[in-house]
């Protein structure tokens, strides 16, 4: 959080066209300090409240598309697979290339139970890994 935060405050900054004093200024108003990288987390999300209290708007990022519609019977296994995205923090393109890699299918609507099975296994294999739950 804070590497990222700070470069978000660093991208307001430059939005907001801020001359350094004016910068300086605001994080000792603010935060008490006179650099971002003697901010803690609290502090930051402080900054970035009154950056953005300032005309700043954060643009993020475009949110992930829905889990795929699939049968009853294909259904539980993309539920198996929804959680081991959410869990691990990845988007739905992740699954879907690692399908196109194991099985060779496109989409994850195309996949049949055998190849969805596929997919489970290496999403468990990958949490497991990492030191995820499985």
């Amino acid at each position: 959080m804070s590497t990222k935060g700070r470069q978000l405050i660093q991208i307001a900054r430059r939005q907001l066209g801020m001359e350094d004093d004016t910068y300086r200024a605001l994080l000792e108003r603010v935060a008490g300090v006179s650099s971002s990288t003697k901010l803690t987390p609290r502090q930051i999300g402080r900054v970035l409240a009154e950056l953005e209290r300032l005309g700043w708007q954060s643009t993020g990022k475009p949110a992930d598309r829905p889990a795929p519609a699939v049968s009853d019977d294909r259904q539980p296994l993309v539920d198996k697979i929804e959680a081991f995205l959410a869990e691990a923090g990845r988007p739905w393109s992740y699954a879907e290339a690692m399908g196109k890699r194991i099985c060779k299918v496109d989409q994850i609507e195309w996949m049949d139970c055998k190849q969805l099975g596929k997919l489970v296994a290496a999403l468990a294999y990958d949490a497991k890994r990492n030191g995820r739950p499985v």
